[in-house]
């Protein structure tokens, strides 16, 4: 979905400053009920999932389809006693899309752009996983910087700074068998899209945010996010049948780009997994087929 026209929002001189402590959408969070059930629904969907990783004093564990932009987490629960972030009170209600992170290149330093800009930060804190390997557990590090929900309008978002990203991307999780190249952007469902983009222009610049027929975008660097009332996801997705009217704000689909939409489409037909077309523009998964997240499959151009 191309923007058209800029809303007339003011981002303040500190936008720049803080959009260049922040790479974009570094990856979306996919609560699952069931971790190694839902590692099959998405190879068959045609993913490559990475080994299965645990983090390391909590009770959640994660299997991430990787691209070269971007990648999306399905987030599980391996052991409830144990701390699960809400996690458990978020699968009480539904599975489906949870949140996001946005990249940095220095946790450190976003911070102290964030905070000087006047949001109101908390990290950068540490967090390790235990990437389960043939060879051995290895550790990917992440310092990740929290912000306050009202500075993230609409979303569940927080900032994360890979320290050993060559452990996460490794060349053999990055192809595909449905041709999936990167993750172009988000939806989300809000009562009033156009207020809640231009909340983000004090983080990305009045120029990333465009609204158009009442929907509204935010471009991050790296991948957009989309607002759209109830109303205007049912049209922009009317064979979805099973998308809920649940209480906004929330997250609902995720655009992914690929490679050729006609080698998309031969490999969902073959797997035998629902979708409709629209037109030669996109392949839409419904949500029953992956875990409660609507997928939309377009030509990565």
């Amino acid at each position: 979905m191309a923007p058209t026209s800029r809303s007339g929002s003011d981002g303040g001189s500190a936008a720049g400053a803080i959009a260049a402590g922040i790479t974009g959408i570094d990856h979306t969070l996919v609560g699952v009920r069931d971790l190694e059930g839902a590692r099959a629904a998405w190879r068959r969907l045609g993913f490559t999932l990475s080994p299965r990783g645990r983090h390391i004093g909590w009770g959640t564990a994660n299997y991430c389809i990787m691209f070269e932009q971007g990648y999306i987490e399905l987030l599980g629960i391996v052991d409830p006693t144990q701390f699960t972030n809400n996690l458990d009170r978020f699968l009480e209600r539904r599975e489906g899309l949870l949140g996001l992170a946005f990249g940095s290149d220095d946790g450190a330093e976003t911070h102290r752009r964030l905070a000087a800009a006047g949001f109101h930060p908390d990290g950068p804190k540490d967090l390790k996983r235990a990437l389960e390997l043939p060879e051995g557990d290895a550790l990917p590090a992440f310092k990740l910087v929290f912000l306050p929900p009202q500075e993230t309008p609409g979303l569940s978002a927080f900032v994360c700074h890979h320290l050993t990203p060559e452990l996460i991307r490794q060349p053999a999780w990055l192809a595909h068998a449905n041709g999936a190249t990167r993750l172009l952007g988000v939806t989300v469902v809000v009562d009033g899209p156009a207020e809640t983009a231009i909340g983000y222009a004090p983080l990305f610049g009045a120029e990333a945010v465009w609204v158009r027929d009442g929907a509204a975008e935010v471009e991050t660097g790296g991948g957009w996010l989309r607002f759209v009332t109830p109303k205007d996801l049912t049209r922009l997705y009317p064979d979805a049948a099973t998308i809920r009217d649940l209480p906004t704000p929330w997250m609902a689909a995720m655009t992914i780009g690929v490679a050729e939409l006609g080698a998309t489409q031969d490999h969902l037909v073959a797997q035998g997994v629902p979708f409709t077309a629209a037109g030669s523009a996109a392949l839409v998964v419904p949500p029953e087929a992956a875990n409660g997240a609507l997928l939309e499959f377009r030509p990565d151009v």
